[in-house]
């Protein structure tokens, strides 16, 4: 069947309360959504996270760049497409705005080709719908929720009454001493058997700042290891992150904002022993497959960034999926799933998520929702 439309749209939606992490505020979320449909009435649909601006500008880059390319041709050339879709943009792109664009158009292929053959996205990818290890991801620094160890004390109660007992908190945004307060405050509320790792959001300017931050904060942490340390450095730091992951007990996560497989080559050859590669950044579903399959032959584990509703079924689908981030909608972080109709968010039980059974993604953008908070160009 062929492509013979394909629809944009840009959304703002705003976060509830005053939120920051480790080098910059964090007030609104611009998202794009792509809607693909074939010659017989399919369609797919895809989404990108573009950032706190941008949307729009991810939405140029599919209607102006990338729809020309798919528009007429074959829904099933998928990786041709991409190939195609990429050369033609080398000039605009190769990384930012116009591949998270491209991300989100390949999503929606890969939506459109699931929903036609009757099976969940997972499940069309050679997986099963069997749930997957998460954990609850979270503290961010909120100025009007107190003392920052209440904080963090509270938002692990609230994980655990939702049953999770792995737990991800920022780090970067306080002094190492301060942090370190709000580390050791989590390791206790988590209790035993729980699980705590530690985003720093590129927050430190050398390995030397950074060793001394994970030092304190495993201290900090007493005989509990933490799970690991995600992108303590930039992201342009890729020998920082390999010489750090060398001289340091705590594993080093990295690759959130990292795009195509040509960038995560030298994570991969450098070890880093947890990759967060996002399919909404990274390339879509066809690029992030791409370099989940090279990681795993290099005993590497993906533990991949954001859009828990993607990559649940990404995740299900591969052999070296460590675990599925998940952001409770009552935080107001992850607010793409205000878009969504109740029914088709992602569930979630016993620090696992559930794997949608409906065909393709499973999600149902809810029309009134979206209208809502749509930017008109």
């Amino acid at each position: 069947m062929t492509i013979t439309s394909i629809r944009t749209r840009a959304v703002a939606v705003l976060v509830d309360k005053p939120t920051r992490m480790s080098n910059r505020e964090l007030n609104v979320r611009h998202y794009l959504l792509v809607e693909v449909a074939s010659a017989d009435g399919h369609t797919g649909v895809g989404y990108t996270y573009a950032g706190t601006g941008a949307g729009l500008l991810a939405k140029l880059a599919v209607d102006d760049l990338l729809a020309p390319v798919y528009l007429g041709a074959d829904e099933n050339d998928v990786t041709g497409l991409w190939e195609r879709a990429y050369q033609e943009t080398l000039l605009e792109g190769r990384r930012g705005t116009v591949i998270r664009a491209l991300s989100a158009l390949d999503i929606a292929l890969w939506d459109l080709r699931a929903k036609r053959a009757g099976l969940p996205l997972v499940s069309f990818l050679g997986g099963a719908t069997t749930p997957l290890p998460s954990y609850a991801s979270g503290g961010y620094y909120r100025p009007d929720e107190g003392a920052w160890t209440d904080a963090v004390t509270r938002e692990i109660e609230f994980n655990a009454s939702q049953g999770f007992t792995d737990h991800k908190i920022k780090v970067g945004g306080l002094s190492i001493a301060e942090d370190a307060r709000r580390v050791a405050a989590a390791i206790e509320a988590i209790g035993e058997g729980g699980r705590l790792s530690l985003d720093a959001n590129n927050a430190y300017r050398s390995v030397a700042e950074a060793r001394t931050a994970i030092e304190a904060f495993e201290r900090a942490a007493g005989d509990r290891p933490l799970w690991w340390f995600e992108e303590p450095l930039s992201p342009e730091a890729i020998a920082g992150h390999a010489e750090l992951s060398r001289t340091i007990r705590t594993p080093v996560a990295t690759g959130e904002i990292h795009q195509t497989r040509w960038e995560f080559r030298p994570l991969i050859e450098a070890g880093i022993p947890v990759l967060q590669c996002d399919a909404g950044v990274a390339g879509g579903v066809t690029e992030w497959l791409r370099i989940a399959h090279t990681a795993a032959s290099f005993g590497l584990h993906m533990a991949p960034h954001w859009h828990h509703n993607l990559h649940a079924h990404l995740c299900g689908a591969i052999p070296n999926a460590l675990v599925v981030e998940y952001f409770a909608l009552e935080k107001g972080i992850y607010n793409f799933e205000r878009l969504l109709t109740p029914e088709s968010r992602l569930r979630y039980a016993d620090n696992q998520v559930h794997i949608p059974t409906r065909p393709g993604l499973g999600i149902e953008f809810d029309a009134e929702m979206v209208s809502k908070y749509e930017l008109m160009g």
